[in-house]
């Protein structure tokens, strides 16, 4: 889909589900019971009774949530006022039998899942989740983690058609702090995720990986305005099979940057990625004590072509392509690698090459600063090789004396970089 007829559908979408309240037949409103009581029952009974057709409306205040939870929401608003605080009991949400698995990918845990069509769900700058992460961080300091082992979710949306998350913030994610899923026509409006070690004795370690902001998979039409993320992962990242996304106004406060990827994990699967927009975008690096890491501005990852284990923490092989495309508008403060594209995400040295192709990539109006002379480092795979890699006023700065290094592996068709682009980045 060309991108001017995208834009205008996500246009349409906003403003035709925006506005639910004119159809909804009944309201249920709910406080918090109040320190120490569990709030799960009446949440849970206010979207049973509301959920479908009605309004609900959950108050400001702290809801006490001890176990997992699903808003089946149809044709229905909700209004989140205050927050969804879950407990930090780590063994009862490590325990399979707690969390739900309905993200594929990596067998990833969710403890709260928006699913339906037609819906609305406003926290209204004052509500979202509290994710109670601190007691999460430091527990992983000492203990081995890996994908799929049980840690949750924040908000994962899922299956879900229509449906519009406006104003919400997630303080301290333990996990991830949203995913999408196998959805479509979704609109984020809104979105502040804070992943900050507030422990002293943690100041200057990135006590906080893997609190990705997003991670898209299996979902057409995504769009993602006005974001504020604050990580130690992945600011955004756009999984395999996510198509016509939009991804605008978004600010990323340390952590790795903007991923594409990991793609070509699983052997049998075929990964897509195709019209992706990221436009007005800032990765800026944040106090040291806080989150030390702002590695990359944007970057494209997928599996070699060899299968080293089974997901979710092993895989490859997998084929698929990634193709049109664009980031425009991009600010980069201090980053460690502005652009980086390899594809060897889990591999050893005598693997096969990926057989993932990347293509149609297109980057505009870049400005901002690196911390090493290596701006663009784009390896592409010597199977399949990449093409049509367009450059247009592409201007980060290396430090201060040095010269900007340009690598391009394998590549074919790149233009409008202000030097060569070639196997070594030398001239």
């Amino acid at each position: 889909m060309h991108f001017s007829i995208f834009l205008f559908v996500l246009a349409a979408l906003s403003t035709t589900i925006a506005n639910p309240g004119s159809s909804l037949t009944r309201t249920c409103t709910i406080s918090p019971l109040g320190p120490g009581r569990d709030d799960t029952d009446q949440v849970l009974g206010a979207i049973t009774r509301c959920g479908h057709g009605g309004h609900t409306i959950l108050q400001e205040g702290v809801f006490n949530i001890t176990r997992k939870m699903t808003w089946d929401l149809v044709e229905s608003k909700v209004d989140l006022h205050g927050y969804l605080s879950f407990t930090a009991d780590i063994d009862y949400w490590l325990n399979p039998n707690n969390t739900y698995r309905v993200v594929f990918i990596q067998s990833q845990a969710s403890w709260f899942v928006i699913t339906g069509r037609d819906f609305e769900v406003d926290a209204h700058s004052t509500g979202g989740i509290q994710g109670n992460g601190q007691p999460w961080w430091e527990y992983f300091t000492t203990h081995a983690k890996a994908d799929g082992d049980g840690r949750p979710i924040s908000l994962t949306v899922y299956r879900a058609q229509r449906g519009i998350i406006r104003n919400f913030a997630i303080e301290a994610q333990p996990f991830w702090c949203n995913c999408v899923a196998e959805s479509q026509s979704v609109v984020y409006d809104g979105m502040r995720c804070n992943a900050s070690n507030a422990n002293p004795a943690f100041a200057g370690t990135n006590i906080v990986p893997n609190t990705d902001g997003i991670n898209t998979y299996r979902s057409d039409n995504i769009s993602l305005l006005n974001w504020d993320i604050t990580c130690g992962d992945d600011c955004l990242a756009i999984k395999g099979n996510s198509t016509n996304v939009v991804a605008k106004q978004i600010i990323c406060r340390g952590g790795n940057g903007i991923a594409f990827g990991s793609l070509g994990q699983y052997v049998n699967l075929s990964d897509i990625v195709e019209n992706v927009l990221l436009e007005d975008v800032q990765l800026r690096r944040i106090d040291a004590s806080v989150q030390p890491n702002m590695q990359n501005g944007i970057y494209f990852k997928s599996w070699d072509g060899s299968v080293n284990g089974v997901p979710p923490t092993g895989g490859g092989g997998g084929t698929g392509f990634v193709k049109n495309i664009t980031t425009k508008n991009i600010l980069l403060d201090r980053v460690a690698v502005p652009l980086h594209l390899y594809q060897t995400n889990g591999g050893h040295s005598l693997d096969l090459p990926s057989n993932l192709t990347f293509g149609g990539l297109h980057f505009e109006n870049w400005t901002g600063t690196a911390l090493a002379n290596k701006i663009v480092d784009i390896e592409c795979s010597v199977a399949v090789g990449c093409a049509d890699i367009r450059f247009s006023e592409f201007n980060v700065s290396a430090p201060a004396g040095q010269a900007p290094r340009f690598i391009c592996q394998n590549v074919e068709d790149v233009s409008g970089l202000n030097g060569p682009c070639n196997a070594t980045g030398l001239p």
